[in-house]
Parts: structure tokens; sequence; C-alpha cells
């Protein structure tokens, strides 16, 4: 009995851990979704110009990818949860300066504030799920990322719903609650590892570590990762764009194109997840990049409700790489450096968040009815054809990680 009473309090103590995760998370992106639209809108109303409505995205994103790998290497030292308080607790601070700036200045500076403060919730969690959960991590991270999108898709909706009831700046208000009520949880709730009990494997030494960064099947799939942002990144500006001008959508059309994104980026990390812990990573990954082929390669041709459900298989895909990847990188070392893979994750994704879109700027058509996304999906296939190969050629030295 002595020796059972540790463990099962070890268990109440994970099972607290990503109760509390996944429900911060999904509350703050709750607040998210409701603040995205917004900010475009507060930008204009203070400047009354647009130009400066792109800068936004640029000062959340220079924070963002570039703090991904020194906040994860300082939580693989110092631990994840601290981390995790102090992002709630940054992005709290910018909902109070988006409800109370009057100049543009305040309000990029909140922007560049959330940057920092979203680049641990993305990639720190996922690494101390990985830690608590080593025979299910496809499964926890999926669920994770899973709450991550479920609470962008209420908070979109939710905003769309009472967008005519807004007297002020109620929703950065609440966006701000949003942060602290996510900080409160992960203060009661979550603990880092050694807290709750775990045993940390040894760290992983630095020449076995470069040696893992030279390794061809790891390359490959940090070439993946850079191709899954590029695509993310895309479908949030690129294609919504085609989907107006070439396509003739509307607004709401449009609009129930971001709802299908974010429901199938959930959905699919929540399927796929268990699935690779079962039958591996590499398959996994490998389906989610077929995936995106068929939908980037077939939605173009189709018109009105047709291309609904091609974005929708395009955007499971993405969801599919994903979870797969991030949970292969996690498989790939020790306890003691996943907040750095994690981190790594995230760099990689935001380079390709940000030079996708550059790379697709024209998507019309270019030679006989081809367009930018038919040349984009043949790379996911080139993509998924490179996995194969290295799987089925070297499986014996770069063997699925299950």
């Amino acid at each position: 009995m002595g020796v059972l009473q540790p463990q099962a309090e070890f268990i109440m103590a994970n099972h607290r851990s990503i109760i509390a995760l996944n429900l911060s998370v999904s509350l703050f992106m709750f607040g998210v979704g409701m603040i995205v639209p917004l900010l475009p809108q507060k930008i204009i109303t203070l400047t009354g110009s647009l130009k400066t409505v792109g800068y936004l995205a640029s000062a959340f994103a220079i924070s963002f990818v570039l703090l991904q790998l020194p906040i994860g290497r300082l939580s693989d030292r110092f631990g994840f949860r601290r981390f995790l308080l102090a992002g709630y607790l940054t992005c709290s601070a910018s909902g109070f300066l988006y409800c109370f700036s009057n100049t543009q200045g305040m309000i990029f500076f909140g922007r560049m504030l959330q940057g920092i403060g979203e680049a641990p919730l993305w990639a720190l969690a996922p690494a101390l799920l990985s830690i608590l959960y080593p025979g299910s991590k496809g499964k926890v991270i999926g669920l994770y990322n899973a709450a991550i999108h479920l609470g962008l898709t209420l908070g979109s909706a939710a905003g769309i719903l009472v967008s005519t009831s807004w007297v002020k700046n109620e929703p950065f208000l609440l966006f701000a609650l949003s942060g602290l009520l996510g900080g409160f949880l992960i203060l009661v709730a979550v603990k880092d590892p050694d807290q709750a009990g775990s045993n940390l494997e040894a760290p992983m030494d630095t020449g076995a570590f470069k040696k893992l960064l030279t390794d061809p099947g790891t390359l490959t799939v940090f070439s993946g990762i850079i191709l899954y942002g590029a695509g993310y990144g895309i479908f949030l500006t690129v294609l919504p764009g085609f989907l107006i001008q070439d396509k003739g959508f509307t607004q709401t059309g449009v609009g129930w194109f971001f709802m299908l994104f974010y429901i199938a980026i959930s959905l699919s990390q929540v399927i796929t997840g268990p699935l690779s812990d079962r039958h591996g990573r590499r398959k996994t990954m490998i389906f989610g990049l077929i995936a995106v082929f068929m939908g980037l390669g077939m939605f173009p041709g189709r018109q009105g409700w047709e291309i609904y459900p091609w974005v929708f298989l395009a955007s499971f895909g993405l969801g599919v790489f994903c979870v797969s990847a991030l949970a292969w990188l996690n498989d790939a070392v020790g306890d003691s450096l996943k907040g750095t893979v994690s981190g790594a994750f995230y760099l990689l994704w935001g380079i390709g968040f940000f030079s996708g879109p550059l790379f697709l700027a024209s998507p019309g058509n270019f030679f006989n009815g081809l367009t930018g996304f038919h040349l984009l999906a043949m790379l996911y296939f080139f993509q998924a054809l490179l996995l194969g190969f290295i799987r089925h050629r070297r499986g014996k030295i770069y063997k699925d990680r299950v």
C-alpha cells in the first residue's frame, strides 16, 4: 500500500496537469479568437491607413519565433511551469495594452508582448506533456493542440455572434482576463516533472545532439516542419484572398473556410495522435503530407461549396503532420532536451509560416490552368516521397519511434 500511494499521487498530479494545460490554453485561445479580427480595425481607426495593418503580424512573429529556442533551452534547465505562467501573464499584459491604447505604437508593443507570451504556450506544454505521458505522446500532444484550435474556433464564432453588442473594448479586456485565468490554472494545478515525481532521463550529451541534428532523417523531418508552417501561413493569408478574388467568395464564405480550417486541425490531432503512438510517427507524417497534396491539388479546379471538402482535407493533413512531427522530435531526445526540440519545431514552423505566403504571393493561373497551389501541392508530395524513401531504404537506422 505504501508503494501504491506515491504512484497514485503521481498519476493524479499528471492528470491535473493535463487538464489544467488544456483548459487554460483553450480559454486563452478563445480570447485570441475574439480579438484577432478586431486589431486591424483598431489600427485603421488610430492611423486612418491600411499600410500599417501588415505590421501587426510582423510584430507578433519576430518575438514569437526568435524566443523559441532560448525559452526551450531555459525551460529544460529551470522547469516548464514558471515559463508557462510567465507566458500567460505576459499575454494578459498585452490585452490590457490593447484595451487602453491610444497610439499605434502601443498596439504594436502589445503584439510584440503577445508574441513573447505565446512562445512558451505553443512549445513548452507539448514538451512537458511528452515527459508526463511518455507512452502516449502523440495522444496528449494532439489533445493539447486540438484544445488550441478549439478555443480559436469558438472564440472566432463568439466574436461574430456578439460583435454588434460590444460597446468599447470589452473583447480586449476579456482577452486579458483569459490570460490571467490561464496563469492561475498553471499556478495551482501544473507541476514540473521533478515536482510530480518523475525521474528525468540523463541529459543527452552535446555530441549526440549535434549528431541528431545532422542526421538525414532528422533533416527530412525539419524540412517537412518548414513546409507545414508554410502551408499554415498560406491558409491564413493567401488562400482566403484567392477565394475572394478568383472564386468570388463573400466574407461569409471565407468565414466558413476559417471555421473548417480550425475544426479540421483540431479533429486531425485528436484522431491521429493515438494512431501515431501505435503505428509510428513516420507513417502518419506521410499520410498527412499526402492528404495536403490531394487537397491542395484538387480545390483550385472546383467552384463554390465543392471547394470546402478539399480544403478541409488539406487542413486535416496539416494537423496530422503537425502532431506526428512534434511527437517524433520529442521521441528523439531525452527529457532534458524536450523543451529545446519543441522550441526548434516552432522556430522552423515560423520560418515556413512567414516565407510560405511570400513564395505563393501570386497563386493565380500561370500555365494551362495550373496555379501556385498546384506547385505547393507537389512540394508536399515530394516531401512524402522523401520520408517514405528514408523509412524504406534505411529503416533499420531511422525506424519509426513508437
